[in-house]
């Protein structure tokens, strides 16, 4: 009997052990990757850049789906950040990418494609915002279960928020935000104060809850979640607080406070990369967990969130050195991407 519950253990432990499959290389410093939903077979890339090209069936294809190289400054932490596609895209063929220009300002974009590429005299702006510094510039785009673009951006840089951005509801740097497409040009609404560098935040593609990969200062990186849906301003902290630590002696600014459900310190990476919870098919032991890693160690975590705590937090057995994003295809496959130019899928 003991030999056979040891068995049936040791096929659980192989069922459940994770890995991942290289789908492509050749990329040149890419920051994201993902695809409309529904979509088969197809991914398209940011390249740190200004181009988003594209991988069919593994094969990274010559021709760009976007280019804007001519918009944007690639230099540091500034270049072509972020893409997203519409959750429509089949019908509208609309999409949004976030890239600061050449005066280093973040500009979010929406665009509209012909199915093949994106029409560059589509280009319309949704969101103009002046970064006093070249560092923390966010650049994370994404639709929410609202049907709404939300825009992830940094406290404006430097270092432990000088001007007090993050908290001061009269900036909108250091803050996630609202945009609506349809009214380019609009004010954008704050739904939330208190982030250093959102380095990658997503929605859960099943209920909505929005996931949230924060870049620390010189101590902890952390995690953040909020069910969906939320009521009223929210407010992470920064940098009252870095994680769960005091940071700076100070009032908190307006908002309900957002605790990490997760954190790590420097003594495990240096530089989150916020991720997804996995909602495919093809590896049923990761459903259900928040995927995250860490940019300087290559560490990849994942968790599970029962009672609005993290459950079951665990170290993969596998790296991806230089992490700088995670993403979806159109059936929420995940995948990961090494700055080093190679992507990744999650295979069990």
């Amino acid at each position: 009997m003991l030999a056979v519950a040891a068995g049936a253990s040791a096929t659980r432990q192989r069922e459940a052990a994770l890995r991942l499959v290289r789908v492509a290389d050749g990329l040149q410093a890419p920051v994201h990757v993902t695809a409309p939903r529904g979509s088969r077979g197809v991914l398209y890339v940011v390249e740190q850049g200004g181009l988003v090209r594209v991988v069919k069936a593994g094969k990274l294809q010559p021709q760009p789906f976007l280019d804007v190289r001519a918009l944007t400054r690639a230099d540091g932490e500034q270049g072509l950040l972020g893409l997203a596609f519409a959750p429509d895209y089949a019908t509208s063929r609309q999409l949004v990418v976030d890239y600061t220009d050449r005066n280093g300002d973040t500009r979010v974009v929406r665009y509209r494609s012909n199915g093949v590429k994106a029409l560059p005299a589509s280009a319309k702006q949704l969101l103009l915002v002046d970064q006093p510094y070249p560092n923390h510039n966010g650049g994370m785009v994404a639709y929410g279960k609202d049907g709404l673009v939300y825009v992830g951006m940094g406290d404006g840089g430097s270092g432990g928020d000088p001007e007090n951005r993050a908290q001061d509801p009269g900036s909108l740097l250091g803050k996630i935000l609202r945009l609506d497409p349809a009214r380019p040009g609009a004010k954008p609404e704050i739904v939330a104060l208190g982030v250093r560098n959102p380095w990658r935040f997503s929605f859960d593609r099943r209920n909505g809850d929005l996931w949230v990969g924060d870049v620390g200062q010189g101590s902890i990186e952390e995690v953040d979640h909020v069910a969906w849906p939320w009521r009223g301003l929210l407010n992470l902290g920064w940098d009252v607080y870095e994680g769960r630590a005091s940071f700076e002696s100070k009032a908190l600014g307006p908002g309900r406070l957002v605790e990490p459900v997760a954190q790590y310190s420097h003594a495990r990476g240096c530089s989150i990369t916020g991720g997804y919870v996995y909602r495919g098919s093809a590896v049923p032991a990761a459903a259900g967990r928040y995927f995250y890693g860490d940019y300087c160690s290559g560490t990849v975590w994942s968790l599970k969130l029962v009672g609005g705590a993290a459950r079951g937090q665990r170290t993969e057995p596998f790296t991806v050195p230089n992490l700088t994003s995670f993403g979806e295809d159109g059936a929420g496959e995940l995948y990961a991407l090494s700055g080093s130019g190679v992507l990744y899928r999650l295979a069990g």
